[in-house]
């Protein structure tokens, strides 16, 4: 069942879910005071929730964009520096995951497969404009907004640490910029970075290994892979 892409919601609109309670009266299953709690059951793996969707289980979708949104589209608002923009691909990119899902197989992890879509997606959109246009006046503070609580900013709290890192990512070539962001903030492995950008492991490598060495000259030993 496809899902309509008019009403995902974007990062800084987080998905609220209602909370439901028992009614009164409803019986109770307590555990005695010496029972150990029953171990809860696995999360599904993003491979499993994608079967799951192709096969009908529109809740596995809604699952697995929990999972990536965010980061997702901090990857592209750090990629295009304009709101509208990463808003627009933000929404084609998921399109394009919703449209596929009857046609996917587990060749790769999901989130490889979905940061190549994002990756060509942007490739489209730079070789249509022909240049990279400059950043919005306001783009640091843009991008500083949008929560990000499981990369290397988490350790820096201040508005103008984050903009330094910000600066100094802007400073770096738009390639080596990409795998730092696929490496640090998305997580993923230089053999997943490889597939994403085209490239092979020992080109990764080269890359991530430059641009560490230019984040760490600007902002000393801090950043780490």
């Amino acid at each position: 069942m496809p899902i309509a892409i008019a009403h995902l919601p974007l990062p800084q609109r987080p998905w609220r879910h209602g909370t439901r309670f028992p009614p009164p009266g409803a019986g109770l299953t307590l555990l005695r005071v010496n029972e150990a709690a029953p171990d809860d059951p696995p999360e599904p793996s993003d491979e499993t929730l994608m079967l799951a969707y192709a096969a009908g289980d529109v809740a596995a979708f809604e699952a697995l964009y929990g999972r990536h949104r965010l980061r997702l589209y901090r990857y592209l608002l750090r990629q295009l520096r304009d709101g509208a923009l990463a808003d627009e691909l933000f929404q084609d990119i998921w399109q394009k995951v919703i449209t596929a899902r009857a046609n996917w197989t587990p060749e790769a992890a999901f989130a490889t497969w979905l940061y190549r879509i994002a990756h060509n997606r942007l490739a489209d959109h730079w070789r249509a404009r022909q240049h990279r246009p400059p950043a919005p006046v306001d783009a640091d503070e843009r991008t500083a907004r949008v929560p990000d609580p499981d990369t290397p900013e988490r350790q820096l709290s201040q508005f103008e640490q984050r903009r330094q890192l910000q600066l100094a990512l802007d400073a770096l070539p738009p390639e080596q910029r990409e795998v730092i962001v696929l490496r640090l903030e998305q997580e993923l492995s230089l053999e997943e970075i490889g597939e994403v950008t085209g490239v092979g492991r020992e080109t990764v490598k080269s890359r991530l290994r430059y641009a560490m060495d230019k984040l760490r000259a600007q902002l000393g030993a801090g950043v780490g892979a």
